[in-house]
């Protein structure tokens, strides 16, 4: 039926909406050092769990959501100062590990600080669903995907607009040639860690109204965030966007019309499909070798 399928298009947007801003925190910074940031996932569920924690505590809603986004800048901005760069140079694998290392250290934290309990925000307009072609759409999905469109329209403008973003782009073509020209590479890697961060908060908030938020959520979010980015092709942003919404939606089909028990297999096949067969994914550049 048409209002089944609609039913599952708008979940399967609504989760893939989430899935690109981690692919695009992914993309960041992979771009500006060439590293897979497995902590991604913990930026997700660092900025949901702060944002919850605060409401609990009796904090408003706009100042919960801000000081989530503000921890999770803080934590990216830390990870690159002092994880990530003293290893500068490192073998890839050995940065790869420091990842998941502050991945580690994050959840740890989260559990000893807000403890190992399930939580949520409230909706932010609202819980009263919206009918659409017999289908029904909870207003926080609009929240989500406007608030994801939002995002992708300011990165835009940045990248193509501010002498910060050219930087980044610069840097993340020719690392090289840009410290040549005057660019601060290290303070691109710094930006890109604290923006990878504030997308991560920025999904985890507006998503903590739809699913329930845990110190360990961000184990699967991570791992689904990199599937997207690996699908559209790891430092691509449209790439990231597209393979966000690709996966969520495929997700809800998965979901609807074989079994909810194996919605979350969808994105581990997908991974070994990409790495497969299409190792540079939809978006990914093409390196021609001259012989």
């Amino acid at each position: 039926m048409l209002s089944e399928l609609l039913q599952f298009l708008f979940s399967g947007l609504t989760v893939g909406a989430m899935y690109a801003l981690a692919a695009l925190g992914y993309a960041l910074i992979y771009n500006a050092s060439h590293i897979v940031n497995f902590a991604q996932g913990e930026f997700i569920m660092l900025g949901a769990m702060t944002a919850a924690a605060m409401v609990e505590a009796g904090s408003g809603l706009p100042l919960a959501v801000a000081a989530a986004i503000l921890a999770s800048v803080l934590t990216g901005a830390c990870m690159e100062r002092f994880a990530v760069r003293p290893a500068r140079g490192a073998p890839l694998i050995t940065l790869l590990i420091i990842t998941l290392g502050v991945a580690l250290v994050i959840r740890g934290v989260v559990q000893v600080v807000l403890g190992k309990g399930n939580h949520a925000l409230p909706a932010f307009s609202g819980d009263a669903p919206l009918r659409v072609a017999g289908a029904t759409l909870v207003p926080q999905s609009l929240w989500v995907l406007g608030v994801t469109l939002a995002v992708v329209v300011v990165l835009a403008w940045y990248f193509g607009r501010t002498l910060s973003g050219k930087g980044m782009l610069a840097t993340s073509h020719n690392p090289l040639a840009a410290a040549l020209v005057g660019i601060g590479t290290d303070r691109v890697m710094l930006v890109s860690f604290a923006m990878s961060g504030a997308l991560g908060a920025i999904g985890g908030v507006i998503t903590a109204p739809i699913t329930f938020t845990s110190y360990d959520a961000g184990v699967v979010l991570g791992l689904k965030g990199f599937a997207a980015a690996a699908l559209g092709g790891i430092g691509s942003g449209p790439g990231a966007i597209v393979g966000g919404l690709v996966l969520g939606v495929m997700e809800a089909l998965a979901a609807g019309y074989v079994s909810a028990a194996y919605k979350d297999a969808v994105a581990f096949v997908l991974i070994l499909l990409v790495l497969m067969f299409l190792p540079r994914g939809l978006f990914g550049a093409r390196v021609t070798e001259r012989v």
